[in-house]
This record gives structure tokens, sequence and C-alpha cells, in this order.
């Protein structure tokens, strides 16, 4: 007997799968500071280093596009999303305005919640000892997410979320720098004590200060012109 063709549903999972595959990969080289804010993403090497068609790698492109995540560059293609200043400004103005909003409203978390929270901050600490940064940012944003995810304002959190793809080229920068990575962690261990002690006054208190230093770290390296900016090169 012949060899069974794949039916249409075959087909188009699979092709669907491909496309899932490659988003992921994109977006872990840009966790891992592989490809920066304004690298060009040639479909090319893209589909190479992948292993797949330019076609995922052309319906990843665009799905990403519309996360925020790459935008499309006029005579240069596809290109890493880079914030201007404003809308750097914005973005770290819209989370502090909706995470405090879902901060302060937070439950008290069950045991198994606040645990699996101090599990994730620990797994964090354990990425930054062996200084694996792609992981350490993966699980930051697990880490958050989890504390969000408490929340009951799911559509509040879903926009939290959407802000925080937006910046996801950045934050790999700033987990390069020794002090901003001992930071982040002391500051974690401080949120996991006021989530568990009910005190989300104080939670608000600390997510403020662990925004604000992001962002002044991540300032400063945008002023100095750390950032590239995208190029047809």
């Amino acid at each position: 007997m012949p060899p069974r063709k794949p039916s249409t549903a075959e087909t188009s999972a699979s092709a669907s799968q491909a496309v899932a595959r490659v988003v992921d990969g994109i977006k872990h080289m840009i966790t891992s500071g592989d490809l920066l804010p304004g690298q060009q993403i040639r479909q090319e090497h893209m589909a190479a280093a992948l292993g797949v068609s330019r076609l995922p790698v052309r319906e990843a492109l665009r799905q990403l596009v519309a996360d925020g995540l790459v935008v499309h560059v006029h005579h240069v293609g596809f290109a890493v999303a880079r914030l201007s200043r404003s809308e750097f400004d914005q973005v770290y103005l819209m989370r502090r305005l909706l995470e405090t909003e879902v901060i302060r409203g937070l439950p008290r978390p069950t045991a198994d919640q606040l645990a699996e929270i101090e599990s994730l901050a620990e797994e964090v600490e354990r990425a930054a000892a062996d200084l694996d940064l792609p992981r350490m940012r993966t699980l930051n944003s697990r880490f958050h997410m989890a504390i969000f995810d408490l929340s009951e304002l799911n559509l509040v959190v879903g926009e939290i979320k959407r802000i925080w793809t937006w910046a996801l080229p950045y934050h790999s920068v700033y987990l390069y720098d020794d002090a901003g990575r001992t930071r982040v962690l002391a500051e974690h261990k401080e949120m996991v004590t006021a989530l568990g002690t009910g005190d989300m006054q104080r939670l608000a208190e600390l997510m403020d200060a662990h925004r604000a230093g992001s962002e002044a770290q991540l300032n400063l390296m945008l002023g100095a012109g750390a950032v590239p900016r995208p190029s047809a090169s």
C-alpha cells in the first residue's frame, strides 16, 4: 500500500508547531542577549539556525510583531523592537500604575502558592550563581508573573504581561551587571517575606523599589548608547 498522506488537520498542526518552535527560539535569543534591541533578524539565517524553512520563520516574525517584540523596519526588514526614550518611560509608567493596583489587592497566598513563588526565587538565585543569564531572565519573569497571577484582576494582569513583553529585549542587558543581579536577588527575598505575612502594602513598596532600580540601570545604558539601533547591515 502507498504511504498514507497526512490529513489537512495533521499538516496544519505540524505547521503550527513549527511556528511555535520558531517563536520560542527567537524569544530565547532575545532574552539571552543573542539578539539585541534594534538588531536585524535575517529570515534565512534564522531558518538555518532553527532547522526550518523560511515560511514558519516569516509567520513567527509576524506573530512577534503583533506581540510588540519585533518590528518591521522599512528598507531593513524585521528587527528586534527598540524602545524610544519616551516609549521606555511610558512602559515603566504603565507598569507602576497597573502593578501597584494589582499588588495592593492581592489575597494572601495559600501555603502551596507561597512555596511555588519561593521556589522560583531560589531557582533565580541558582541561575545567577551559575551565571546562566538566559535562565535567570526566564525565571525572573516567572517569579513576578506567579505573584501577579494571584490576583483576580485577570484582564489587568494580562495587560501587565503584554507590557513586560515590550521590555524583554532590555532585561537581559541589565542582568549582566553584578550589582544588578545582587540587588534583584535580595529584593526577591524581601518580596517573598512580605507576601508570606500578607503585607501587601510592603510588597507594593518593595516592587516600586525593585522596578525603579531596574529602570535606573536601563536608563544609564540607554543614555550611554549601550543598546544598538536598527541598521541595514
